[in-house]
């Protein structure tokens, strides 16, 4: 879905979340894009890495590790999945492994090629967390799409800790035992760049929105 007419909001209300933290998931192959790097991929005047860095900024997300080559000078935790391209369960082990998490509470956990990070991470903070929940993750269809979700740190420790090595593991094998809030995807506000079509919908929304 192209997210045409999300409304990005412009301060994500970080709610009663205390203890956020952030992982954005920047390493992909992106072998449909011919290993483009799409995080540095421009959309509305800015690059995707900024314009989720900027969202994560405005709900109070620190820290914030980046998982995948260092892209920028940002001021943000770089850390590396081992292996290299070994999938996003690995760069969320990778980055937990990182002290710079230790004390968080609840993390983002978001892709680097979101289209409109801001409406993802301000509808992700405004949803109900109580006691019974791990977390929060939006649903596309019947899809949950478990790299624009809230999670509890320890929760994510705890399901890691299930399994034998994270390289290579699909997100539904670590993800899919925790009891979580789903959000519908009314809008396509989840909508990430995989192919050059994406991009171009993607840009060409953009700039329907600055015309409007």
């Amino acid at each position: 879905m192209s997210g045409a007419g999300v409304d990005p909001g412009t301060e994500p209300d970080p709610g009663s979340v205390t203890g956020l933290g952030a992982i954005l998931l920047v390493g992909g192959r992106a072998r449909r894009m011919d290993g483009a790097v799409k995080p540095l991929l421009s959309v509305g005047g800015a690059p995707l890495l900024t314009r989720a860095l900027r969202a994560l900024a405005h709900a109070g997300a620190d820290p914030v590790v980046a998982v995948g080559p260092r892209l920028d000078e940002s001021d943000v935790v770089w850390v590396r999945e081992d292996p290299p391209f070994g999938g996003p369960v690995a760069a969320i082990a990778a980055a937990l492994a990182h002290g710079a998490l230790a004390a968080t509470e609840w993390v983002l956990v978001l892709a680097g090629d979101l289209v409109h990070p801001e409406a993802v991470v301000r509808r992700l903070l405004a949803a109900p967390r109580t006691a019974e929940y791990d977390g929060v993750v939006f649903r596309a269809g019947e899809q949950p799409q478990w790299l624009a979700a809230l999670y509890r740190v320890g929760s994510l420790r705890a399901a890691l800790a299930e399994l034998d090595a994270p390289e290579g593991v699909p997100c539904r094998a670590l993800l899919g035992g925790l009891a979580l809030h789903r959000i519908l995807d009314e809008d396509g506000c989840t909508g990430d760049i995989d192919t050059p079509e994406d991009l171009d919908r993607a840009r060409a929304d953009a700039q329907m929105e600055e015309i409007s």
